[in-house]
């Protein structure tokens, strides 16, 4: 069975959950049948992947009319219509979340992406969501801007779960472990379980390569040419690196005996931008104990079917990929420049998809109203 490469991949300790959610996924019972066979164990959302979700097909007509018909503006629309499917993915996974012990069955719903920049709104909009979609297994994220970093601590101050997004750097992602670290013990000053508040944190891999492969095209040496591909998974190897070792401080052995749970690192943006490629690249080369891999299902079908898993990629191996970034910066690239632009473009893109969500769904209820 071409799924026993999918069971693998679990028996790892990498958790396998869906890139991607839709009403019409949860109505035809598809993410019913991925977590049934594909070892699918939680759900990841952003504002691209509801853009796109409510831009085809119709299984969101007969809300919106209801909604049109209440009075209910834009906002208020797709607060509703986003915030129904990420509760009723998270009722699904209700079953995963008890059997792993609240460590899967995890389904994330993103902030706003206009406040990336504004840290009380961030903080004030993740605990509206917490309380909307009303979960326990629910994750809110955050993006892991500076502004995004205060936002993040005070948000699992309230005992609130978030995964945080938007990671590109090595040396922000060990500022988000220390964001991490503060709202626990935060949260165990406010009173809270520390055994009930999980994270993730959600360290992006595709677009790395391509920023980078980009500027290697463009300085166009041998030498260049030869690293092209490399970056990516070097990145996430020296991030999961910078994981373990801060799993070895005294502050996480304090927070750890009152009950904390590990923030996980998590691999996304693990579909294959260039062709060149192989399709599971990003998958096969970062197998890790206690990580998630969050994909698109074309590359989580791709796994199932033409993953060459080879056991632990990543522990041990942070020299070697420390040695990328040296040849990378001798050959001229800006490392500090790329993850600027990762970053800004990031957070550009989910606001463009969000603008683009506004606009489909006010067409939608304008349709409704006439």
């Amino acid at each position: 069975m071409s799924n026993d490469k999918l069971a693998a991949l679990s028996e790892a300790g990498v958790s396998i959950w869906l890139d991607d959610l839709s009403r019409e996924r949860l109505n035809t019972g598809n993410l019913a049948a991925l977590v049934r066979d594909k070892h699918v164990v939680g759900v990841t959302t952003n504002p691209t992947i509801f853009a796109n979700a409510m831009s085809k097909g119709d299984a969101y007509d007969e809300r919106t009319r209801e909604l049109a018909a209440q009075g209910a503006d834009v906002e208020a629309t797709i607060r509703d219509l986003t915030t129904t499917d990420v509760r009723n993915a998270a009722d699904l996974f209700r079953d995963v979340y008890t059997a792993t012990n609240g460590v899967d069955g995890r389904v994330s719903i993103e902030v706003d992406p206009r406040l990336a920049k504004d840290t009380d709104k961030t903080v004030a909009e993740a605990k509206d969501l917490w309380k909307t979609v009303d979960r326990p297994n629910v994750l809110i994220k955050i993006p892991a801007t500076e502004e995004g970093l205060p936002a993040i601590t005070k948000t699992l101050a309230e005992g609130i779960s978030v995964n945080v997004t938007l990671i590109f750097s090595v040396e922000r992602y060990k500022a988000v472990i220390d964001a991490f670290f503060a709202g626990l013990e935060q949260a165990k000053a406010n009173g809270h379980d520390l055994r009930g508040i999980h994270s993730v944190a959600s360290f992006f891999v595709s677009r790395v390569d391509t920023e980078i492969d980009k500027r290697l095209d463009a300085i166009g040496t041998d030498e260049a040419k030869a690293l092209r591909g490399k970056a990516a998974v070097a990145n996430a190897r020296l991030a999961y690196a910078a994981f373990e070792e801060r799993l070895s401080t005294d502050r996480w052995k304090a927070l750890a005996a009152d009950g904390a749970n590990a923030q996980r690192p998590l691999w996304a943006s693990t579909g294959v931008k260039n062709p060149d490629y192989s399709p599971t690249l990003y998958v096969d080369d970062l197998v890790v104990k206690d990580t998630v891999n969050t994909m698109p299902e074309k590359t989580l079908d791709a796994v199932a079917e033409s993953s060459e898993l080879k056991g632990d990629q990543v522990t041990g191996r942070a020299a070697e990929a420390q040695e990328v970034f040296d040849q990378l910066e001798a050959v001229g690239i800006d490392i500090t420049d790329v993850f600027l632009v990762l970053e800004n473009e990031g957070v550009e893109k989910f606001e463009k998809s969000w603008t683009e969500l506004l606009e489909t769904v006010n067409g939608q209820l304008e349709k409704a109203k006439g």
